[in-house]
């Protein structure tokens, strides 16, 4: 199995990371976030890409998700583990928290979500009654009890357009239709990764409430002091996943 991780926001490096080459590469949908890393963590050659570009530049619905899974798919990933910024809905989803959903409801619009565009000699769809690959979630779920890192196994991860937050009365929707976290990067990147036969999971990290269920306003110092603590576990999730591989 070759793995790709995506990075999100607080996760545009890994410092363990051996970096072996960088890739630019030109895809059919355009250009990708980033160039792609070849790179080895404890012993394991894996890819990586940073989702919002590096620096971290390019917002939500921005992101030419296509391109970005496109490429990893030529580059000989076979699976891919993203890992995500979220706001917490329900009551387990504190700041700081670490789940891996098992759902996703799409709230998003307008982005360039499919590589079965109409150019294709027939009409295709995809079965997405389960977005997340079960095989990669459990393989998640064993690393963090590996290494201690405490997690929610379950969710249902929001997909919303962004780049702003939500309002408290979207936040209130939200809970009312079963979602467990929000975020604005889960789709279409689960679904093009079906599209091409790549298992995906992700790993969400609580940086916030969502809007309503704390005191005051969100603030992104609030967000950037609990994705520090969020992504401290995210990397030691992830050194377990590849160490179990290696």
């Amino acid at each position: 199995m070759t793995l790709a991780i995506i990075g999100g926001t607080g996760l545009t490096q890994i410092d363990d990371l051996e970096i072996i080459d960088r890739i630019k590469l030109q895809t059919p949908y355009g250009e990708p976030s980033a160039d792609y890393l070849r790179a080895e963590l404890n012993g394991t050659k894996l890819l990586f890409l940073a989702r919002h570009g590096n620096p971290h530049r390019i917002p939500p619905h921005k992101i030419n998700y296509r391109a970005n899974i496109w490429g990893l798919k030529q580059l000989g990933a076979d699976s891919i583990i993203g890992v995500a910024a979220v706001g917490g809905v329900s009551a387990a989803m504190t700041p700081g928290h670490i789940a891996i959903p098992d759902q996703i409801i799409d709230y998003s619009y307008g982005r360039e979500h499919t590589f079965f565009d109409g150019e294709q000699d027939h009409v295709t769809h995809i079965d997405f009654s389960y977005p997340y690959t079960q095989s990669l979630r459990e393989r998640l779920i064993a690393a963090a009890a590996l290494a201690g890192v405490a997690i929610t196994a379950t969710g249902a991860y929001a997909c919303t357009q962004g780049p702003r937050l939500e309002t408290a009365a979207e936040i209130a929707r939200l809970a009312k239709d079963g979602c467990d976290l929000v975020g604005m990067t889960g789709m279409p990147e689960a679904a093009l990764a079906k599209e091409l036969d790549m298992a995906y999971a992700n790993i969400s990290v609580v940086a916030n409430w969502g809007a309503g269920l704390a005191a005051g306003e969100i603030s992104m110092a609030e967000i950037e002091k609990n994705l520090e603590t969020g992504m401290r576990k995210a990397i030691s999730l992830l050194n377990a996943v590849v160490s179990a591989q290696a």
